[in-house]
C-alpha cells in the first residue's frame, strides 16, 4: 500500500498544470514510475489494488488498470494473479536510488573543449521576430506566394509520392542546373550543375569548409571586421583566425603576401563586405587568386546578398575570375527570397564535390526535395529575376529613407556609412556611448541592433551598430528611428 506521502505525491503529479496535456492514465503511470525511479517504492513493495487506488484518486478503476498495465509492460512492476502488483526487482537500480534529491539547478553538463567553445561563442542568432533594425532580414510581405503555391502544386502533381522520399545529397538535378545557369549569367561564375552542392544555408557551407578543408590549428585569413557567423564557424572548428584590415577597396590583400605566417585559406565577402559594405577592387581580386595559387590555399567566397546592388551592375564574383580552381563560392536564397526556404549552395572545384557531398551526409543527409524543385521552377520561369528586380528598387528606396532619417534624428550620436548595396547600414558612434548599453536599451524598446565591436578583432574596432532596412516600410523606419533617438537621448 502507499504511504500517505506517496499518495499525496501521486495526487500532486496528476494535478500539476504542466502535465495537463497528458491523459489521466498516463499521468498516474508517470507519477508511480517516478516514485519507483526515485527509490521511494522499494523492489518487491506491493502496490495498492487498482480498485483501492482508483477510489483514493477519485478516478475509474479502468484508468488505474491502464496505468498499471503500462508499468508492467515497461518492466517497472510485476503482476501476479491472485496476489496483486509489486515493484519489480528489475527496477532496483533506478537512477535516483541511494541518493537524496538535491534542490536547485541541475549540474552543468561536461562538454568537450570544442562543445564548450561553441556554447561560449553563443552560436549565430537569428532574428525570429521582425523588429527594426534586424540586419539581413528580407521583405517577405511582397513575396509572390500565389506563384510559389502554383509551382509547388505542379511539382506535387508531376512527381506524386516519389517526391516524399529521400533526395540526393548533392541536391535535385533541376535546381543544380538552375543555380549554375543563374550564377553564370548574373554573377559571372564558372559553374556547371555537377559542381553545385545544394545545402540548407550558407552557415552550413561555412561549417563544411572549416571542417573538410582545414585541420584544427590551421590558420585562415579573415576580414576585419568580419561576418560573425564565419568567425564562429572557424572558431568552432579550432582554426586560428588571422584578421586582415580593410580600406575603401576592401581587404588589404597585400598583407596576405607579406604576412610572417601563411594560411591555408582566406575568407572574403567581396561583393558587399560584411559589415562595411565595401567592394573588393579588381586588382585585389586578381591578387588574392594569385596568392591562393602560389600558396595552394583556398578562397572561401561568401556572396550572401550580391543581388541587391543599387548603382550599375555588380562586379563578377572571384570564383569566375579564378582559372586555378582554388575558390569555393557560397550563395544563399535566404536573403533574396525568404529565410524559411532554407536553401543555400556551394559552387565547388571538381575535386571537392565528392568530399563535400559525403561530409554533408553526416550533417543532415539532404535538403527537402519539394522546395528544391519548386525553387528550380521559380528560377527557370523568370520569377526569381523579376522578384529580385522588384525588391532591388524597394530596398534602394528604403536605404535612402533610412539614411535621411538617421541624418535628421540621430546626427548628434552616429555617422551613417551609406552602402552601395546590401540590406543593412553601419552607423558609427561620434559620441562616447556604450555600445552594449545602447544595444540592450534598444532591445527593450522593441529595436534590434547588431553591435559592431564583436565583428572586429580585439583592440581595433569602431563602436556602433548595424541597421537593417530591407524588411521595413518607410513609415516603419520613421517610427523606429524616432524611438531609437529617444533611447540614445536617454543614455547621453
Amino acid at each position: 500500500m502507499f504511504k500517505h506521502a506517496q499518495l499525496e505525491s501521486v495526487k500532486a503529479w496528476i494535478g500539476d498544470p504542466a502535465h495537463a496535456a497528458l491523459p489521466l492514465h498516463a499521468r498516474i503511470h508517470r507519477a508511480v514510475r517516478q516514485l519507483i525511479l526515485d527509490g521511494r517504492l522499494d523492489a518487491g513493495r506491493p502496490l495498492p489494488a487498482s480498485r483501492v487506488l482508483a477510489a483514493s484518486l477519485g478516478v475509474s478503476r479502468d484508468t488505474v488498470e491502464a496505468a498499471y498495465g503500462q508499468l508492467h509492460v515497461e518492466g517497472f512492476i510485476d503482476r501476479r494473479v491472485g496476489s496483486g502488483s509489486f515493484v519489480s526487482e528489475r527496477a532496483r537500480r533506478g537512477p535516483g536510488r541511494g541518493t537524496a534529491a538535491r534542490p536547485g539547478a541541475p549540474e552543468a553538463p561536461r562538454l568537450s573543449r570544442r562543445g564548450g567553445a561553441i556554447f561560449q561563442g553563443g552560436g549565430v542568432r537569428d532574428f525570429l521576430a521582425i523588429r527594426p533594425f534586424a540586419p539581413g532580414v528580407p521583405e517577405t510581405r511582397a513575396f509572390p506566394l500565389q506563384t510559389w503555391e502554383r509551382l509547388e502544386r505542379q511539382v506535387l502533381k508531376e512527381h506524386g509520392p516519389r517526391i516524399l522520399q529521400h533526395g540526393p545529397p548533392q541536391g535535385m538535378a533541376p535546381l543544380r542546373r538552375a543555380i549554375a545557369d543563374y550564377a553564370n549569367l548574373e554573377r559571372g561564375a564558372r559553374a556547371t550543375p555537377e559542381r553545385v552542392l545544394v545545402l540548407t544555408s550558407s552557415q552550413q557551407a561555412l561549417t563544411l569548409c572549416a571542417t573538410v578543408l582545414l585541420d584544427p590549428g590551421d590558420r585562415i585569413f579573415i576580414e576585419d571586421p568580419v561576418y560573425h557567423g564565419a568567425r564562429k564557424a572557424f572558431d568552432a572548428a579550432g582554426l586560428a583566425c588571422l584578421p586582415v584590415p580593410l580600406d575603401a577597396d576592401g581587404m588589404r590583400v597585400d598583407l596576405l603576401r607579406d604576412a610572417a605566417q601563411g594560411a591555408r585559406a582566406v575568407f572574403l565577402t567581396p561583393s558587399h563586405q560584411f559589415p562595411t559594405g565595401t567592394t573588393l577592387a579588381l586588382d585585389r581580386r586578381l591578387a588574392v587568386i594569385e596568392w591562393a595559387r602560389r600558396q595552394r590555399a583556398w578562397i572561401i567566397e561568401d556572396d550572401y546578398d550580391s543581388e541587391f546592388h543599387y548603382a550599375g551592375k555588380p562586379m563578377a564574383c572571384v570564383q569566375g575570375l579564378d582559372p586555378y580552381e582554388r575558390t569555393i563560392y557560397i550563395g544563399t536564397f535566404t536573403k533574396s527570397l525568404f529565410p524559411g526556404l532554407r536553401i543555400g549552395y556551394m559552387i565547388l572545384p571538381p575535386p571537392l564535390v565528392a568530399p563535400m557531398t559525403v561530409a554533408r551526409t553526416l550533417l543532415d543527409g539532404h535538403s527537402a526535395p519539394i522546395p528544391q524543385l519548386t525553387l528550380a521552377r521559380f528560377i527557370e520561369g523568370g520569377h526569381f529575376g523579376a522578384h529580385v528586380r522588384t525588391m532591388r528598387a524597394v530596398y534602394a528606396e528604403r536605404r535612402d529613407v533610412l539614411a535621411r532619417l538617421v541624418r535628421q534624428h540621430l546626427s548628434d550620436f552616429v555617422e551613417p556609412r551609406v552602402p552601395a548595396g546590401g540590406m543593412q547600414m553601419p552607423c558609427v558612434f561620434i559620441r562616447d556611448l556604450s555600445e552594449g548599453a545602447v544595444v540592450d536599451a534598444a532591445g527593450r524598446a522593441g529595436i534590434d541592433l547588431l553591435g559592431l565591436t564583436a565583428l572586429h578583432a580585439p583592440g581595433r574596432h569602431e563602436a556602433g551598430f548595424l541597421m537593417g532596412f530591407a524588411a521595413y516600410a518607410p513609415n516603419e523606419l520613421d517610427a523606429a528611428v524616432r524611438r531609437l533617438a529617444a533611447v540614445l537621448r536617454a543614455l547621453s
